[in-house]
């Protein structure tokens, strides 16, 4: 019988991780950001979803697109259809079809706009990187967006002797691959103390040192697959030139704000460069580039200058933390650099008061409007990337997506009970997740079964399953200990976490 699983790692699941970048409209916002018009969005595709988690959660809180996921584990699959089925969520298919099939998978649509793979090219053969070229070039409509991600060069050529150091050791013995991976890792310990590649590379003891402290199932599916490729980006866009797709920008939006990335004396000496895709890669270069997030456009269209003023005015946005903790600095490939009072403080300040759209902003305070458009539209991009201000769908519609996203919520709350697998929760407001950890879902839990003690009905569920409360890296012992400073994370949750959860419609 063929291995299904074509080499890559299928004894143990992939993390539950859900990924900002699929987010469509955060998506958008990256197209908006580097200056393109992007397409209305009715059918999207992920290819390789792991889990599912991402395509379940912006199913639900997108209830007018229609969503395809795949992934050629089948175990995932059915993880992902049971979450899909708790939560009613009825927008969203998943395939455990292998990418050469996909295409011929009956009921799947002729076109979409936007086929995205997240961790998937790097980690595949050229057999299967060559059938999801063929698939984005029959099933992407024109206009459609293609997301993809990977491991980068020259960023990883370093660690890539590192890697393979681990993978040659763990190929020694047979058996279960995670106690495998501990062995590598200690063997890599021991060289790093004896080999003069790890002098000669002294980051890589660093590096090593963080791999130690990962988590051992993202190890295997990060390291010790089969197929392990690190690209320059000109490879990669001469594969997606193949499907007829240009480049547009990365989706991490910060990457795409030179200021904050290059010198001045960087930036003139790329400006030199006229070739985009030539220049695009002498970057990688300049910042040492590891993991690129880019997003393609086939048959692309530039914004003029009313057009693009147009689409930023009309984008609501929200804060996803509250007012008093979002850092003034932003980090960038020059470390981090600091947000200017004078622009970003009322911004901030308006956002407080609830999502917006940049032309109410600018309506209600002169000092935004004063901004002028370069630096409003700039400022706009860094918080977006950030992480911490999140672009949010039309107020129209929101409260019969609020329907949709309550019971997907109740869906990952009623996991949290015996699981710390699903950290996000999926907001009507922006589209997406917000990061919401194990105890404030159960909170959040208590609160709509009108629970009257959530610190007792939380600690009863632990004690039942013979949990700990981890307090400064120690698991609590005594039940005294333990009720105090589950009160405290619950005032905690209920003063700083539960007002933003509640502007953004998830409590």
């Amino acid at each position: 019988m063929a291995d299904w699983s074509s080499g890559y790692v299928s004894e143990i699941d992939y993390t539950h991780g859900y990924y900002s970048e699929l987010c469509p409209g955060r998506a958008q916002t990256a197209v908006l950001t580097a200056g393109y018009k992007a397409p209305a969005l009715t059918r999207i595709c992920e290819l390789g979803c792991g889990q599912g988690f991402s395509s379940n959660l912006h199913a639900a809180a997108n209830p007018g697109i229609e969503f395809h996921a795949t992934d050629f584990n089948p175990g995932q699959i059915a993880n992902a259809r049971a979450l899909a089925a708790d939560a009613g969520t009825h927008n969203v298919t998943f395939y455990d079809t292998a990418f050469a099939d996909f295409a011929e998978e009956p009921g799947l649509p002729d076109q979409f706009d936007v086929i995205a793979l997240h961790g998937i090219y790097s980690w595949i053969s050229p057999e299967n990187r060559q059938a999801i070229i063929d698939f984005i070039a029959e099933k992407l409509a024109i206009g459609g967006l293609v997301y993809i991600s990977y491991n980068a060069l020259p960023g990883w050529a370093a660690a890539m002797p590192l890697r393979r150091l681990m993978v040659d050791h763990a190929a020694r013995s047979n058996g279960p691959i995670l106690p495998r991976i501990g062995e590598a890792l200690d063997f890599a310990d021991k060289m790093a103390g004896q080999a003069k590649y790890f002098t000669a590379n002294p980051v890589l003891k660093e590096r090593l040192e963080k791999l130690k402290g990962q988590s051992r199932h993202y190890l295997a599916h990060e390291y010790f697959n089969r197929d392990w490729t690190p690209f320059y980006f000109a490879d990669v866009a001469a594969d997606m030139a193949e499907a007829k797709l240009s480049f547009v920008g990365s989706a991490h939006i910060v990457d795409q704000i030179d200021a904050i990335n290059l010198t001045k004396d960087q930036q003139a000496l790329l400006s030199a460069e006229p070739d985009r895709i030539r220049r695009e890669g002498l970057k990688d270069f300049i910042i040492n580039q590891q993991f690129r997030r880019d997003v393609y456009i086939k048959g692309p269209q530039k914004h003029d200058l009313l057009s693009v003023r147009d689409a930023w005015s009309a984008t609501r946005f929200a804060l996803s933390i509250g007012r008093d903790d979002v850092p003034m600095k932003v980090t960038g490939a020059l470390g981090e650099a600091d947000l200017q009072p004078d622009v970003y403080t009322p911004l901030l300040d308006a956002l407080a008061n609830g999502p917006a759209s940049v032309d109410q902003m600018m309506r209600a305070d002169k000092k935004i409007a004063d901004l002028g458009w370069p630096r409003l539209m700039q400022a706009m991009a860094i918080l977006s990337g950030s992480g911490n201000v999140h672009p949010c769908l039309p107020a129209n519609g929101e409260a019969d997506r609020a329907a949709r996203t309550r019971a997907f919520n109740a869906a990952v709350c009623a996991r949290a009970k015996t699981s710390t697998s699903l950290n996000y929760l999926a907001s009507p407001v922006t589209g997406g997740g917000i990061p919401v950890d194990r105890f404030g879902q159960l909170f959040l839990g208590c609160r709509q079964a009108d629970e009257p003690d959530p610190v007792a009905s939380v600690w009863s569920l632990l004690k039942l399953q013979n949990q700990r409360v981890v307090k400064d890296g120690k698991p609590l012992q005594s039940e005294a200990e333990t009720v105090t400073e589950l009160k405290q994370r619950l005032a905690e949750f209920e003063e700083n976490r539960l007002p933003v959860l509640m502007k953004l419609g998830i409590a």
